[in-house]
């Protein structure tokens, strides 16, 4: 490791008495590199772009993920937020974040038995 510091700061040295040939030549890499993989992620982005429309056509056939009265549930929690009314479990403090607030709602949901994915773990 100590060598190649020592070769990294001999070579950064060397490097900068010439700046003007350095500029140059690095002005000119960059030109004849960017124009390479632009080509390259515009047949990218295009084979891409099929793949996605794959993926939404049989997400649409499992149909929702959440129950309409799920989302009643974390509306309500959002708004008691809102308000500074909604307190949090055991310690009973304040909830001020708007995930906490939407992970709760989720939470009863799930309690209740309507339609809600499993928590992540």
């Amino acid at each position: 490791m100590a060598t190649k510091k020592a070769a990294k700061k001999s070579s950064s040295k060397k490097s900068s008495g010439s700046k003007s040939a350095s500029k140059k030549s690095s002005s000119s890499r960059k030109s004849a590199s960017r124009k390479t993989p632009a080509k390259k992620s515009t047949s990218h982005k295009s084979t891409s772009k099929k793949k996605s429309a794959s993926k939404k056509t049989s997400s649409k056939s499992s149909g929702r993920k959440y129950s309409p009265s799920a989302g009643k549930d974390v509306e309500r929690e959002m708004h008691a937020m809102k308000k500074g009314k909604l307190r949090s479990g055991r310690s009973g403090k304040k909830v001020t974040n708007p995930k906490q607030a939407i992970a709760i709602g989720l939470s009863e949901a799930r309690r209740e038995g309507k339609k809600v994915p499993a928590k992540k773990s």
